[in-house]
């Protein structure tokens, strides 16, 4: 990694932050145990993040697996941590999703595949499903959003 980035010091990061660079961690921890997700939300914690931005595959949180089950699949807009945890939805593992919860830091997550979503996503632009602390009552009654056939997307309220 050094031949790519600067190894991860906390003071340092917090530095370059502060400078206003952007600061991108990659890689894990080096722990056994600690998912590359956990190392994230760790180093999210760590320097008091605004925001973690969770870059996958698919561009939100599925009531179910998308590609495995596309005809049911639907996509949340907003959700609460209790939610991901008590509906099991596997957008990260527990720890890191206690992490964030515990350290108050908002996870959105996304489609790093599709052109310009990460500049979006960290601009605050809308490109996924937003994991925060919500009312309940809200995180229940979130617009879900499920895909046609066809590929195209539509509400399903």
């Amino acid at each position: 990694m050094r031949e790519v980035a600067e190894p991860y010091i906390r003071r340092r990061a917090i530095r370059h932050l502060e400078n206003g660079h952007v600061v991108i961690f990659g890689a894990g921890t080096g722990n056994p145990y600690f998912t590359t997700d956990t190392a994230a939300a760790l180093r999210a914690a760590e320097v008091q993040a605004e925001v973690f931005l969770k870059a996958t595959k698919v561009d939100g949180v599925y009531t179910c697996d998308p590609v495995k089950h596309p005809e049911k699949a639907q996509r949340y807009e907003r959700l609460s941590y209790r939610q991901v945890t008590d509906d099991q939805l596997q957008v990260m593992d527990e720890t890191a999703v206690t992490l964030c919860k515990e350290n108050n830091i908002p996870v959105i997550v996304f489609n790093a595949l599709q052109p310009g979503n990460i500049l979006r996503a960290a601009m605050g632009e809308d490109v996924g499903t937003v994991v925060t602390h919500a009312d309940e009552a809200l995180a229940a009654t979130v617009t879900k959003i499920r895909i046609e056939s066809s590929g195209e997307f539509a509400d399903s309220l």
